[in-house]
């Protein structure tokens, strides 16, 4: 190969065989009145007003899915967070403002719903989860699937449109260190864009959907870690030299590598990447919510901690902008996280055959279903 084919070869991330792949699809329409008044029966009890509602609604859902041979298919109607993770034994369970569902995309099936009679809910969610071993690569088609489900489910109520918002997830997450634990071997991948792998499958996605593409670092706090600060235990804030030497080594290894908008989460809360027209923090319970505009320039660095508690994770996350997209992949963009991090580990004394930080790389898509079928 000349040195030029060398120069423009496409960019490539070598991820580990025995990454873990997530892909699932909420879909979101409003509670409204005409929606209750279409639905509801006189209820046998006070607490039970909005049963009829949520019990036809999430019947429909489980028919069609069953039609479609979708297994795995939730009902949500309490206005939380729905958050899907990869785990060999399926758990749900529920915060304040989240259901979490832990499943294994080869073989676990589940139909549930999450609701309160008596609540009425401001919308309700609909929760399509992946199934196979080919995740990633089947990924337009159940797509494809899941938007005709949702375009029958319009129909059957027969109510006109429910203004679905139709929201695209996928993720792979490994160990960063996982060749140096287990020698496994890597796979590559260009990790293109979703509007430009389904195009490829002839699953085309409306010009308003709008792409988010981020990765999120989970690094545990262990005592070697903690034991390279100094730490005062009667001081008012005994963590902040710890929360200040992570932070420096953080900064420096993302600015080494042209990564510059990220953020570091140490304050005990659940970062959650929102695709915003402005940049904005917020603290909303249990989430730290983190707003970006992918369209903008990069909004910097930003660390936020609690200096009087020392957390169990540490969480970073590295944002893409449009100058970190290249060709329609985002491989260069892991490449810099990957190498980042490995600079912050090494500054902090890891060991590769010991420590774990879990690298989740997530892609993202959002639109109104309505512009689809237009």
């Amino acid at each position: 190969m000349s040195i030029i084919r060398k120069r423009t070869a496409p960019q490539k991330a070598y991820i580990p065989v025995n990454a873990r792949d997530n892909h699932y699809l909420l879909a979101e329409f409003p509670l409204t009145d005409r929606l209750i008044k279409a639905l509801q029966t006189q209820p046998s009890k006070v607490e039970e007003e909005y049963e009829p509602v949520y019990q036809t609604l999430s019947a429909k859902l489980f028919e069609l899915s069953q039609h479609y041979e979708i297994t795995n298919a939730l009902f949500i109607a309490n206005d939380k967070l729905a958050r899907v993770r990869y785990s060999q034994e399926m758990h749900q369970w529920q915060t304040n403002q989240q259901v979490l569902f832990y499943y294994n995309p080869s073989y676990h099936q589940l139909q549930k719903s999450f609701y309160d009679a008596s609540y009425r809910a401001e919308k309700i969610t609909l929760l399509f989860l992946a199934t196979g071993s080919d995740i990633r690569i089947n990924a337009a088609s159940f797509h494809a699937k899941v938007s005709q489900l949702l375009l029958e489910f319009e129909s059957a109520l027969n109510l006109g449109s429910l203004n679905f918002r139709l929201r695209d997830h996928q993720h792979l997450t490994y160990d960063l260190f996982e060749k140096q634990k287990s020698g496994a071997d890597s796979k590559a991948h260009k990790l293109r864009t979703i509007n430009i792998r389904y195009a490829s499958q002839s699953v085309e996605l409306p010009a308003s959907q709008r792409q988010m593409t981020y990765a999120t670092i989970n690094i545990p706090v262990k005592s070697d870690l903690v034991n390279l600060a100094d730490i005062d235990p009667s001081s008012d804030d005994p963590y902040n030299p710890f929360y200040t030497l992570i932070t420096d080594a953080f900064s420096n290894a993302a600015q080494r590598f042209n990564l510059n908008n990220g953020a570091l989460i140490a304050n005990g809360l659940i970062p959650i990447v929102r695709c915003n027209e402005h940049e904005t923090v917020s603290r909303v319970g249990e989430l730290q919510m983190l707003g970006y505009n992918p369209e903008l320039s990069p909004c910097g660095l930003m660390s936020k901690w609690d200096a009087r508690h020392l957390v169990d994770h540490i969480q970073l996350v590295f944002v893409a902008t449009k100058d970190n997209q290249t060709d329609s992949a985002h491989a260069k963009f892991l490449n810099q996280i990957e190498m980042a991090v490995k600079q912050m580990a090494q500054t902090l004394a890891f060991d590769p055959k010991h420590d774990e930080v879990t690298v989740r790389f997530h892609q993202h898509i959002a639109y109104n279903l309505s512009a689809k079928s237009d």
